[in-house]
């Protein structure tokens, strides 16, 4: 019995009579608001519980020898789509011209409606019979071996298509002169080509393949009949009445007016924000100069790890922008240049859940901490209000 008792004087919650209990208006409105708040910040909490939350952290990015992904979709509202190519080139020296693979492009019409979608490349059909090497045309049963127009590197060498003529001159560092005479391009339809997207647009989407180094990709106008270091001289130098087919005026193939429908560095993860998304601008040719449109990307290494521990590699960037218009020699070449390095920081994006214990007691808190609180806030009503009475029961107020 005295082991009862001496437990029963231990106890930190003793219990009043319901006899000396005296409620209060003021305490049921301080209790209905305290039960509220309980209530609010208890599915806070759940909420909180049972959907991870994102912890960063920045580490010195210790990668080598990795590849990147460059993820575009990109709209010329101006410029035809055989006018237009890719090209990429790094610190490395490694170059890149007139990318074909792992690239589409749609031809639009002046109100942005797609014409036709295709992989990037010439493929119109064949009217007449190829041109052999020796002069004659392809008879039947012998095989095919087009002259490469002086650019062969040895005797055996042959040209087949349009492309492989472009390429042996472009191995040669020729321009490629009057396109309209080479019989494989004019067999592939590619002046004609020229001729029938004639004040068309183009949208282009895809990806390239970089060392993880820095460099820069770039959208050129003209560089499909080009070899690497001259970026328009194949447009300048076909025929005249050729020229004046294709083009409409001397800026159209220099209008470089443009939207990024979507540019990301990497595979995409939850929260990733990319700033050049549906981001357009428009060339102004009111005072005849045309220039290079510059984007300099500095791209943060991003490690996301969601809660089953899944890794990310991607990235995230920040991007400037300026025109550089064509005054001075040597003129800068037109077209969409983006200039990107990487930061050596990196940053990891992990996914956490709340520990239970970690979740009961915040839940234990916020019950605990509101009663306390709110018995201080009725306390003080109550009292104060008894004070108040009784100072005017005695006739001292006032």
């Amino acid at each position: 019995m005295e082991l009862w008792s001496k437990l029963r004087n231990l106890d930190a919650y003793p219990k009043v009579n319901e006899d000396f209990y005296s409620r209060t208006l003021s305490g049921g409105l301080i209790t209905i608001l305290s039960s509220l708040a309980i209530l609010l910040l208890f599915f806070s909490e759940i909420r909180l519980y049972l959907f991870s939350a994102t912890e960063s952290k920045l580490t010195v990015d210790t990668s080598r020898g990795e590849r990147l992904h460059i993820n575009f979709d990109v709209t010329f509202p101006a410029l035809p789509c055989s006018l237009v190519a890719v090209d990429t080139m790094d610190v490395s020296g490694e170059q890149h011209y007139d990318i074909r693979h792992d690239i589409i492009k749609k031809r639009l019409d002046h109100l942005g409606n797609v014409i036709e979608s295709r992989k990037d490349g010439v493929g119109a059909p064949k009217i007449e019979r190829p041109l052999q090497k020796h002069g004659g045309r392809l008879d039947h049963n012998e095989v095919y071996c087009g002259s490469c127009y002086g650019s062969e590197e040895s005797d055996d060498q042959c040209c087949n298509s349009c492309e492989e003529v472009r390429e042996a001159y472009r191995k040669k560092g020729w321009a490629l002169t009057s396109v309209e005479l080479i019989d494989q391009c004019k067999r592939e339809g590619f002046v004609q080509r020229l001729n029938d997207e004639k004040g068309e647009g183009c949208n282009i989407h895809g990806f390239v393949n970089v060392n993880k180094v820095a460099g820069n990709f770039h959208f050129a106008p003209g560089k499909s009949l080009d070899q690497s270091f001259n970026f328009l001289q194949d447009l300048l130098n076909l025929q005249p009445e050729t020229y004046n087919a294709i083009v409409h005026s001397p800026l159209s193939w220099e209008q470089i007016s443009h939207k990024i429908n979507k540019l990301s560095f990497g595979q995409e993860f939850p929260g990733v924000v990319n700033p050049l998304d549906g981001v357009e601008w428009i060339q102004d040719n009111s005072n005849g100069l045309t220039g290079m449109y510059q984007y300099f990307v500095k791209v943060v290494p991003t490690i996301y790890t969601d809660i089953r521990g899944r890794k990310i590699h991607s990235n995230q960037f920040s991007v400037t922008e300026h025109f550089r218009e064509a005054i001075g020699y040597p003129r800068p070449p037109p077209g969409v240049y983006f200039f990107y390095e990487f930061s050596p920081i990196k940053v990891d994006f992990t996914e956490e859940n709340t520990s239970l214990l970690h979740f009961l007691t915040n839940i234990c808190a916020i019950v605990g901490g509101i009663f306390t609180v709110a018995g201080i806030i009725d306390s003080f009503v109550y009292h104060g209000h008894r004070a108040i009475k009784k100072k005017m029961e005695l006739g001292k107020l006032g």
